[in-house]
């Protein structure tokens, strides 16, 4: 489904084009989170502090994007007064801002704690872990970026089902991680802070997931945020058929 089959059949040209300048807006920022995960995993477990220090501050210009697309929705809510698929569109780029803007978070505090194991000068226990599940996280990123600029539910699912996997793995991290600690209680500081990498991950794929959810929402109208993923597969596969 294309954006301009469900938001372009204004009088006012003006308005196409706030619409389009919010998604446009999202998915710009939507490409700098994605690049903030990355360098930060990379900063980690390449034990690169130049790095580590650049996502840190791109912190700043992640908060600014949110602004400005927080000020630009509420403009076309004040202006426009958008009903039906426009009025879904304005609310799920904003919902959407705010969980990329968490990811932000999320990948500032992993390189906080890439600079803190660095200063402690220890490689401990957990970086295996950090790789494999930055990498699916960061898939998870990208895909569901993808999936809102095509309004495409397939890949939306399948972010869905990724994050379930995260989830597993992450369980199986941290349940290595205190057996570890246990074995070697020299290792406990530096295995809490990769402990806390690997809870920022997790979070940041629970965002990814959010945003897959909000593009339900929009092409669908239905509410799936607090339903489980066979519901999702459900109004994925009932969308086909209409």
């Amino acid at each position: 489904m294309q954006m301009q089959d469900m938001h372009s059949d204004h009088i006012s040209g003006q308005f196409n084009a706030d619409l389009e300048e919010i998604r446009s807006k999202l998915l710009a920022m939507g490409g700098l989170i994605e690049k903030q995960v990355q360098d930060a995993v990379t900063a980690l477990v390449e034990s690169n502090t130049e790095l580590a220090q650049t996502v840190r501050a791109n912190e700043k210009q992640v908060n600014a994007m949110d602004v400005s697309i927080e000020e630009a929705c509420i403009r076309i809510i004040a202006r426009r007064q958008p009903a039906a698929s426009d009025l879904r569109l304005v609310v799920s780029v904003y919902k959407c801002a705010s969980d990329l803007e968490r990811m932000g978070d999320e990948a500032k505090r992993i390189a906080k704690m890439a600079i803190k194991l660095m200063d402690e000068g220890q490689a401990p226990r957990g970086y295996v872990e950090v790789r494999m599940i930055g990498n699916h996280v960061l898939d998870m990123v990208r895909q569901t970026l993808t999936a809102f600029a095509r309004y495409d539910l397939d890949a939306a699912y399948a972010v869905a089902k990724e994050d379930r996997l995260v989830d597993q793995e992450y369980k199986t991290a941290m349940r290595s991680l205190v057996t570890y600690m246990m074995e070697d209680p020299r290792s406990i500081s530096s295995v809490i802070n990769v402990i806390w990498v690997l809870r920022a991950l997790e979070r940041i794929g629970d965002h990814a997931r959010n945003i897959a959810q909000y593009l339900v929402y929009l092409v669908k109208g239905e509410d799936i945020r607090h339903t489980g993923l066979e519901n999702f597969k459900e109004v994925v596969e009932k969308g086909k058929k209409t």
